[in-house]
């Protein structure tokens, strides 16, 4: 049991810290996730006003709106996302800012992912900014990073509006980034002639260069490191330690290719454009790292635990590992959706929204899912049966493959496998083979009615001392009684238990028995009755006579020395007789080595 707690433990503190480490994965993805509490004040605060044209109702918007027209080359629209102050007024001016601010994003500078950005019309509440400002990217301005801030304003129609704000323009104005960037010196000038999507086709191919590089840089870097832990490291050389720097190396080459893909970018002068395209994209390679990486973990301690278990004998702790590791990975991939879906913009608010209000509705129809996941857990904690056990659940028998979230999966004695849903198995009464300690020797012998009373206390005693004197036979109890006069035959009762390693092990000393029973029914000049009427038409042999003599007359003489053991057995005699037959019997190829 203590090596099932320790697997539990592990299991659901690493189940917690996928669930911390998912949702907790950006606070701005965490924001959209989390459904708006309903009150009587929910209006749209813009429902009063006129669509804005240029989008600049929300942070986002704005941003979206700017990125679209410096790529469309429309650099007016551009400079209508920013609030300018009184001084600026003509349309050259306007202009330089919007290609100012460019070049400050390509030297360097970031724009947040889209889905990081606030998509509410009071934009982000719970930063440490003033209310009604907004952190979208940052630039860099004479070495230094600044923030590059968004401010809500009231727009022509008296709506508010977000715009890059007045004190980030003031900083833009001030500079004039002329120096050549590291990418545009080693552009071809046919490929910057060609453009796609608002770039140089140049940027496009050494944006597809850089995601190369990264990667090889990512694995040769990874495998350095795989190389040289070991030779400094001798635990490194052995589990668990091997296996856990194996499930990380993959993600983390993965993540590592991203963050240089990131930083190359920047270095170089990649153009904000196509950083600014592929940043949901790397969001998402991201997350699918870090997915990764927990389902690898999740694989690496499930297998290890379950090893651990096994070399224990612990059947109960196999299945409390195999359970947890489904529902960890269950856990990842329902988190992994949901995170992902909110990187790529989906407002999962409304679909969760959806859930609370078809509640209901949702309860009904997956009862019987719900039914199997508790049956599963009660399956677990309560342990009816393991994995391994042999089993009879309802009328399937069968030995336990797997317990799984949803089912369990038995072997049948016909190697078949019959899926029981948790729920129904749950339910159901189980009766374990397994865990026998013992088990039941229990035959009816039916000799003939030509037995006399001494030949049927012969038999009592002589079966008796056969079960007081076979080692693999439990003396409490071990009874051989006469239970009645049947239709067709005087019946001795035989019980008691068998001590054995398994099944396969009762039917050996089982088999013993019985024949040794016969020796003994033989022995006594009578024989047994058959369960039908037979007709007779030569002459019958009978029973023997002389045998019949002879245990009458060691009855008598058992009487004679007051040595008769009914009704039963003296305990001294008991105490004589144990193990003294020999088993397994002479002439078994088993007992040639004894």
């Amino acid at each position: 049991m203590r090596g099932t707690c320790q697997a539990s433990q592990i299991f659901l503190l690493y189940l917690v810290l996928s669930i911390m480490l998912l949702s907790g994965n950006g606070i701005q993805v965490t924001a959209q996730v989390l459904p708006a509490q309903e009150t009587e004040e929910n209006v749209d605060p813009l429902a009063e006003f006129p669509e804005d044209t240029l989008g600049r109702r929300t942070p986002r918007g704005t941003v979206n709106g700017y990125i679209r027209a410096v790529a469309g080359g429309e650099v007016l629209r551009a400079s209508r996302y920013f609030n300018l102050r009184a001084g600026i007024s003509s349309q050259e001016e306007a202009e330089n800012l919007v290609e100012n601010l460019q070049r400050l994003l390509d030297r360097g500078g970031n724009i947040m992912p889209y889905t990081w950005i606030s998509n509410e019309p009071d934009g982000n509440t719970g930063d440490d900014l003033p209310p009604g400002v907004d952190r979208v990217g940052t630039v860099n301005i004479e070495e230094e990073s600044v923030d590059l801030l968004v401010e809500q304003t009231t727009g022509p129609d008296g709506g508010p509006i977000w715009l890059f704000s007045s004190e980030t323009m003031e900083m833009i104005a001030t500079v004039s980034p002329e120096e050549v960037l590291p990418v545009e010196r080693v552009i071809p000038d046919f490929l910057e002639e060609r453009t796609w999507g608002g770039v140089s086709i140049a940027q496009w191919v050494v944006m597809l260069l850089l995601v190369v590089v990264a990667y090889l840089l990512a694995w040769g870097i990874i495998w350095l490191i795989k190389f040289l832990i070991p030779k400094f490291w001798v635990k490194a050389r052995t589990e668990p330690t091997a296996g856990i720097i194996k499930a990380f190396a993959l993600p983390i080459r993965i993540y590592l290719a991203v963050w240089l893909f990131v930083i190359l970018s920047q270095e170089i002068g990649l153009s904000i454009l196509v950083r600014q395209r592929l940043s949901w994209i790397t969001l998402i390679i991201g997350l699918v790292a870090l997915l990764l990486l927990l389902w690898r973990l999740t694989d690496f301690i499930g297998s290890f635990s379950k090893r651990r278990m096994t070399m224990r004998g612990n059947a109960s702790g196999i299945s409390v590992v195999l359970f947890l590791r489904r529902t960890a990975k269950a856990a990842i991939v329902i988190f992994g959706v949901i995170a992902i879906l909110g990187a790529i913009g989906v407002d999962v608010t409304t679909g969760l929204a959806a859930l609370g209000i078809g509640g209901i509705a949702l309860a009904l129809g997956a009862q019987k899912t719900v039914e199997n996941f508790v049956g599963s857990v009660t399956l677990i904690t309560d342990q009816p049966v393991r994995v391994g056990d042999f089993c009879k659940v309802g009328d399937t028998v069968g030995t336990v493959e797997s317990i799984g979230i949803r089912s369990t999966r038995i072997r049948t004695n016909e190697r078949t496998i019959v899926t029981i849903p948790n729920g129904e198995f749950s339910s159901t009464r189980i009766e374990n083979y397994a865990h026998r300690d013992r088990f039941l020797f229990h035959t009816v012998l039916g000799v003939r009615y030509e037995t006399t009373p001494n030949q049927i206390r012969y038999l009592l005693v002589k079966l008796r001392r056969v079960l007081y004197a076979h080692p693999k036979v439990s003396p409490d109890p071990a009874r051989v009684r006469f239970i009645g006069l049947g239709s067709t035959s005087i019946n001795l009762e035989v019980w008691s238990y068998i001590t054995a390693a398994g099944f396969d092990d009762f039917l050996e000393v089982r088999e013993d028995l019985l024949l040794r029973l016969m020796d003994v029914v033989e022995k006594s000049g009578t024989d047994f009755a058959f369960p039908s009427q037979t007709l007779y038409f030569a002459k019958d042999q009978g029973v023997s006579s002389e045998k019949r003599q002879e245990a009458e007359e060691e009855v008598q003489k058992w009487q004679e020395q007051n040595e008769m053991q009914l009704p039963g057995f003296d305990p001294n005699e008991i105490e004589r007789l144990k193990n003294s037959i020999e088993y397994p019997p002479p002439g078994s190829a088993r007992g040639k080595n004894k």
